[in-house]
């Protein structure tokens, strides 16, 4: 049987709570930081122009965005974790398969 990512937090509730907690701390403290950083990368731009990118604006800018990405990424896994959680606590054991189904 093969087994499909996320599996494993069905049967480890303790596991996916801990995890959870981690991805919210990762993503919280990411967006905190991009809001901060990318402020200060735009008043850059602004108060001295294009001239910047050759300080390294510009590539700090694509670092931003990628941090952005991947606080989405953490986002994501928490919610995977709450889902987990709250079907769990609710009473129910979905299949495997159910975690990837779309909605109706």
């Amino acid at each position: 049987m093969r087994m499909r990512p996320f599996d494993f937090l069905w049967k480890r509730l303790w596991l996916t709570f801990l995890l959870m907690g981690v991805f919210f701390l990762l993503f919280g403290v990411l967006t905190v930081n991009i809001f901060i950083l990318l402020k200060v990368n735009i008043d850059l731009y602004v108060d001295y122009g294009a001239m910047v990118i050759a300080d390294g604006a510009l590539l700090q800018l694509a670092e931003l965005i990628g941090y952005g990405y991947l606080s989405l990424l953490f986002y994501v896994l928490f919610k995977a974790c709450e889902h987990v959680l709250v079907t769990r606590l609710a009473g129910e054991k979905p299949t495997s398969c159910e975690l990837f189904r779309e909605p109706a």
